[in-house]
């Protein structure tokens, strides 16, 4: 990353980020998330600390359990996936986050809601 701001100003740029993300150490647990207003999945700050298959639906921890492992072992770099919630069309999206050496360090989980972006057609300039 290049360029320098403060802590504060970090904060308020991932918060105004027009996703929600969570952060997940290489050992699995919750290390930050962004509020971005009205979160899909909301959190609260005692999640922090916690493993992350304490975080989701019963049903689904074996498939994260699944994506960490093969993130970890190097053999998969991102999963995307896409779920209807209630009348939202919700796109999940994971990241392995690799050092400079390719040392695992964690996963990024990036949520967002895709119901309008799916709506697109043509095109916009700026301005219009």
């Amino acid at each position: 990353m290049k360029g320098k701001v403060s802590e504060d100003i970090l904060t308020y740029l991932l918060d105004t980020l027009p996703f929600e993300f969570s952060f997940v150490d290489s050992e699995d647990r919750v290390q930050l998330f962004n509020k971005n207003g009205d979160r899909i999945f909301p959190r609260s700050e005692s999640v922090v600390g916690l493993k992350v298959q304490k975080c989701h639906p019963h049903k689904s921890v074996d498939k994260v359990e699944k994506i960490l492992e093969e993130m970890k072992a190097g053999e998969r770099e991102h999963a995307d996936f896409w779920i209807n919630l209630k009348d939202r069309k919700v796109h999940i999206r994971y990241f392995a986050v690799r050092d400079s050496e390719g040392k695992y360090l964690g996963c990024l989980e990036v949520s967002q809601d895709i119901t309008e972006i799916q709506k697109i057609v043509g095109e916009k300039r700026l301005l219009d």
